[in-house]
């Protein structure tokens, strides 16, 4: 991206965090209730986000850590959970043992976040998350699959490559107010990722957050639409320069319409395993 010229550019504010020395922690409260705010100091800096859609065949899991394509799905109801959970998981499974080849796919959770405030407090939603960050640290993965498997597969599944991906879709067409916005692999450098805690009612989970670096390259794939999602890679176990993770977030387009719909999004999450 970096050397492609042709390709058009925004720019536009990025929230990143700063490095306090500390671990900054965030108290995970109930869907459709504020959030509240998390420790740490956050930051707003401008970068040149690249439309990266007439590229978007380049990407590569295994090399920048996210893609885009195209993929149905059955589901009529992205509000009704049980019906999420018995058709968008198996279906989202099975997109990420073809992306990845992996033998076994795990659907842990969804998010639903929706932009408009008063729909979040009546779905029992969330909204769209700004900082940049990674969805998973090198400390708080292994847990997770000890947390989602029987104690002797964990273990197992554990000497072998696994990791996770998530797969954003729209719910509204097109996205034009917060898009997401991705930094790949090979643009993050560790020296700029804070490990930091989430702190759920029975569990501690970490996450990466992004701090600024003027090398960094970012990208969005504006005016996405309901039969497209992002994969993006949140671990990988491979430590043999294979993209590990990711950094993403969502900004406000200065180029949507002045009347952009709010942003209405799925996410779900998944570990996936090699035999």
């Amino acid at each position: 991206m970096q050397a492609d010229t042709a390709l058009e550019t925004v720019t536009a504010p990025v929230q990143f965090s700063v490095d306090t020395g500390s671990t900054p922690v965030t108290m995970v409260t109930t869907p459709g209730i504020p959030q509240t705010p998390s420790d740490g100091e956050y930051e707003s800096r401008d970068v040149e986000i690249v439309n990266a859609r007439p590229i978007a065949d380049r990407f590569s899991l295994d090399r920048e850590g996210f893609t885009l394509t195209r993929t149905g799905t059955a589901v009529t109801d992205f509000f009704n959970d049980e019906e999420v959970r018995a058709v968008y998981y198996p279906e989202m499974e099975a997109l990420i043992k073809q992306a990845t080849g992996a033998a076994k796919v795990i659907v842990f959770d969804h998010t639903i976040r929706v932009q408009d405030e008063n729909k979040r407090v009546t779905q029992k939603v969330r909204g769209p998350v700004s900082g940049v960050h990674n969805d998973f640290t090198v400390n708080s993965a292994p847990q997770r699959v000890r947390d989602l498997l029987p104690a002797d597969e964990a273990e197992v599944r554990l000497r072998k490559r696994y990791g996770s991906i998530n797969v954003w879709r729209p719910l509204r067409e097109p996205v034009e107010n917060r898009p997401l916005v991705i930094c790949g692999y090979g643009d993050i450098d560790d020296a700029n990722m804070i490990a930091s805690e989430r702190h759920y009612g029975d569990r501690i989970g970490g996450v990466y957050r992004l701090t600024y670096n003027p090398k960094q390259n970012w990208c969005y794939f504006p005016d996405m639409v309901c039969d497209e999602v992002i994969l993006l890679k949140c671990f990988d176990s491979l430590t043999d320069g294979t993209a590990r993770w990711t950094a993403h977030g969502s900004f406000d387009d200065p180029s949507a319409p002045a009347d952009a719909a709010g942003r209405e999004s799925i996410e779900i999450r998944t570990m996936y395993f090699f035999d």
